[in-house]
């Protein structure tokens, strides 16, 4: 068994040699389609940083009743994080409010004015809510509307924000989606790309495999040597793919935090570059064995 896996190993390697020109063809296709599964992985982050983004920009306030005291406000601030669909929730008091609008405004000098005329805080305390979607908070107003303190709730602002959590949801599913068939057509491809070009490879060694089979080799030993030429393809294509994609995003990366503030992707391929590259490997070896054995069982007939 051992003697056998030596000779498949040995063979694989010398064939890989023998044929460089494919050999390089394969290769330079191989980090095609794996550069194309690395940005797939860098796009998905992306488009997650940008749905968190906009989904941290989407709240509802809930104002309550001057007469309640702090302490009542934090009961029913208590009672509300309860739900499955709060993913925070923040406790704004009268006075953090004030501060918040005068900072807000302190460029306007009548508002400011108005304010000291007063003499007194005109602002209510209020509950900052975020949901983990934007189409939780329909389910988080009904449940406001109809639970045993709706009476000491002054205001609740869900229905003037509507409109932009509804167009939130809709963006953010259309994100989803995208990606999902982005994944599937990156995938197809990259079965087809691979598939068609260790075909010719194959194809190239028609008559040795034919030769191979007259003398009563096993189909394991006639697609043996194949399976380690398409995984070594992979292994180089992967190599190559990483050093490019680092070379691509140290140049970039002030760029793009110029473009996207906060988005920090070469800090999340380096933090991550352990299983990127795994994920490459696997792309990459995976990709050429799966293709190797689809070529010689469809088209050798072995």
């Amino acid at each position: 068994m051992s003697i056998t896996l030596s000779r498949i190993l040995k063979s694989g390697w010398k064939n890989f040699k023998r044929n460089r020109g494919l050999s390089f063809v394969t290769i330079f296709i191989m980090v095609l389609v794996i550069s194309l599964a690395t940005s797939f992985f860098l796009l998905q982050e992306t488009f997650q940083f940008l749905v968190n983004t906009l989904q941290e920009r989407v709240n509802m306030y809930v104002y309550f009743n001057e007469e309640l005291t702090n302490q009542d406000i934090l009961e029913i601030q208590d009672e509300i994080a309860r739900l499955s669909e709060i993913k925070e929730i923040e406790y704004v008091s009268k006075e953090q409010a004030l501060q918040k609008f005068s900072q807000r405004h302190k460029e306007d000098q009548a508002i400011i004015e108005s304010l000291e005329e007063l003499g007194t805080n005109p602002l209510l305390a209020s509950l900052n809510i975020r949901a983990w979607e934007p189409d939780q908070y329909a389910a988080i107003f009904s449940f406001l509307n109809n639970s045993s303190f709706k009476e000491l709730i002054a205001k609740i602002d869900y229905q003037q924000k509507k409109p932009v959590i509804q167009k939130l949801f809709s963006i953010t599913s259309g994100i989803n989606k995208t990606s999902i068939i982005f994944s599937i057509i990156l995938a197809v491809i990259a079965i087809l790309v691979a598939f068609n070009t260790i075909r010719l490879t194959i194809y190239n060694s028609k008559q040795e495999i034919e030769t191979m089979r007259l003398v009563g080799a096993s189909n394991r030993f006639i697609r043996g040597p194949f399976f380690v030429q398409g995984a070594i393809a992979g292994f180089f294509a992967t190599l190559i793919t990483l050093l490019i994609f680092t070379g691509i995003l140290l140049l970039l990366s002030p760029k793009i935090e110029m473009i996207i503030p906060g988005l920090g992707l070469s800090g999340y391929f380096f933090g991550n570059l352990v299983i990127i590259f795994l994920l490459q490997l696997l792309t990459g070896i995976g990709l050429g064995i799966l293709s190797s054995w689809l070529a010689v069982r469809k088209y050798l007939r072995v």
